[in-house]
């Protein structure tokens, strides 16, 4: 075989160096051929191994980013409703069975006027004593849902008491006793609602029975059932509370007070107004006999003093203070403590 000349050993040499150099840096494409997700795995550097696998998957440079996807924002909780707090109506929020809650208002006046107790005296059994017009005036008021989501509606079933009682505490000379306690259980079904009505937001309906009774023997006793029903409206920072009562009849044997619908009317209108963790209330009542008419007027302020006791002023006048003299009207002032359920 004949040695090659110089030029053609020459020419062949620079084919070579070309078809190397096309094989270690030539296009991304031919290069790219030769390797693997495996291959790219092994690279240490972050952005070299992510360029890798940009080279093997096709990725384009200039393609925009993906946009982030957006987390799927649930509505606040209505921090700012008082039903919805104290009637768990907000389903997104905190609901429970059983859980022992305020009902109506807890409070205590340990300093309670009532000029119409001036000159009075209270008998009760065979002895008679004289009232002090000063006295202690407090109430005790619970709920516990029974049973939540009632056949699977929005409504819930609630067992109340409420206990109202008033301690002649100053009468020394007559051995401080209690002049009348008031109880007053009562179930009521609760439903969830969410309706406007001029301009107001109907947050809650309820029905139910009440009992109320001052556990007294005769002639002292005093005792009524009802069937009662009432309507919860808010709007901002105030809420109107609507009641309404169906007195269901006794036999007259059975009658302790005959004619106290005379006197407690068919039901009372309600309203609180929240500002600055401070509360103010109005209770109306009226009997709507417009020949011989009768009411009562509740007012009340709240402030606060710690975290979930406030202080308490509370006014009363009219009929109906109590079950014992629902038929002698009361002017009643009082400051004391009352348990914030509202902040």
């Amino acid at each position: 075989m004949k040695p090659l000349g110089a030029n053609r050993q020459k020419c062949i040499f620079m084919i070579l160096i070309f078809l190397f150099s096309l094989a270690g840096a030539g296009n991304a494409k031919t290069r790219d051929f030769y390797l693997s997700p495996q291959d790219c795995s092994q690279i240490e550097d972050d952005e070299a191994r992510l360029e890798c696998y940009d080279r093997i998957f096709g990725r384009d440079s200039n393609l925009p980013e993906p946009e982030p996807i957006e987390e799927e924002v649930q509505p606040p909780l209505e921090d700012n409703s008082y039903l919805a707090k104290v009637w768990e109506l907000d389903e997104t929020g905190p609901r429970g069975k059983f859980a022992i809650r305020m009902h109506r208002s807890n409070y205590i006046l340990p300093f309670s006027y009532n000029s119409a107790l001036s000159g009075t005296s209270f008998k009760e059994g065979d002895s008679t004593m004289d009232l002090n017009e000063t006295e202690v005036k407090y109430q005790i008021s619970i709920k516990s849902k029974l049973w939540q989501d009632v056949l699977g509606k929005d409504m819930d079933l609630w067992f109340g008491y409420t206990q109202r009682s008033f301690w002649q505490f100053y009468n020394f000379d007559e051995s401080a006793p209690f002049r009348e306690t008031n109880y007053e259980p009562e179930v009521l079904l609760n439903f969830r609602t969410n309706f406007d009505v001029l301009g107001f937001k109907g947050r809650m309906v309820n029905v139910g029975f009440n009992h109320q009774s001052n556990g007294r023997s005769e002639p002292t006793s005093r005792s009524w059932n009802r069937i009662v029903g009432n309507m919860g409206f808010e709007k901002d920072n105030f809420v109107l509370l609507l009641s309404a009562w169906y007195r269901i009849p006794e036999s007259n044997e059975d009658d302790d007070n005959p004619n106290i619908d005379d006197y407690l009317g068919p039901g009372e209108i309600q309203g609180y107004y929240f500002w600055n963790r401070q509360r103010f209330g109005v209770m109306l009542r009226n009997s709507l006999d417009f020949d011989d008419n009768r009411g009562a007027v509740q007012l009340e302020w709240s402030f606060p003093l710690f975290e979930k006791i406030g202080g308490y002023i509370q006014y009363f006048n009219g009929y109906g203070e109590s079950l014992l003299d629902y038929d002698s009207s009361s002017n009643r002032i009082g400051i004391g403590f009352i348990l914030i359920d509202w902040d």
